[in-house]
């Protein structure tokens, strides 16, 4: 977190990824994780299969969400922190499977497939640079109605009313190996996705999401000190 966090409402810290959870939403406001080669080896003992979905119960028992608000709701259980970063140990992606780090994604053509394309994109770039340092959350964007106003509507789920996102964000920050900094920042609709619409297309300016989200994405560095962004020029 040296570049700064983008918000510090209830900070929840794992292992290898950190989160801020919104008691309201019962869906983190945002995860982070730092992202190396050396760190996303994988490790051949480690196994998926052996991994559970289970409600983070270091969250009060009135704000979490828990597997029974998914059962039957039509949404997979999304993972922002992806379980595919965290193969380096068993424990790392165990950790990735507690509920905090979830929320109701459409599965068939976005958590399946666009958005773990963008997913892979990062792994990808973390294989090739230094470091990546990748932050990602839900979006609740508005949305002009018949009656020429704007609203922010989203469905709940389940007993305790987990929020439904309508967007997802992924800002991306790569240190490259010359020690140059680039950024890059994705929102892409909870819907199914064609995949065949190049990742670029969801490129926004980092503002943008820092507005609609209420959160500053590495704070600490000056903004003359990050030489592209969305592979721009600055």
């Amino acid at each position: 977190m040296k570049y700064g966090f983008p918000g510090l409402d209830n900070i929840r810290s794992f292992d290898n990824f950190i989160l801020s959870y919104d008691r309201k939403t019962r869906v983190a406001h945002w995860v982070f994780e730092h992202l190396t080669k050396e760190n996303m080896k994988f490790n051949e003992g480690v196994d998926r299969a052996l991994c559970e979905f289970q409600a983070d119960k270091s969250i009060h028992h009135y704000f979490r969400s828990e597997n029974t608000d998914y059962k039957g709701s039509g949404y997979d259980r999304g993972h922002l922190a992806a379980a595919g970063n965290h193969k380096a140990s068993q424990k790392y992606v165990e950790q990735t499977f507690l509920l905090s780090n979830m929320a109701p994604q459409v599965g068939v053509g976005f958590n399946r497939h666009s958005w773990n394309r963008l997913e892979k994109y990062v792994r990808k770039k973390a294989k090739v640079n230094n470091n990546v340092y990748c932050c990602t959350g839900p979006l609740y964007l508005p949305r002009k109605e018949s009656d020429g106003k704007k609203y922010v509507k989203y469905e709940v789920i389940g007993a305790n009313n987990v929020a439904v996102p309508t967007h997802f964000f992924k800002v991306i920050l790569f240190e490259t190996t010359n020690g140059i900094l680039e950024l890059e920042a994705y929102v892409m609709p909870n819907q199914a996705i064609d995949d065949a619409i190049p990742l670029a297309s969801f490129q926004v300016p980092p503002d943008s999401i820092e507005r609609a989200a209420g959160l500053l994405f590495f704070d600490n560095i000056g903004k003359t000190k990050i030489s592209r962004i969305n592979g721009k020029n600055i």
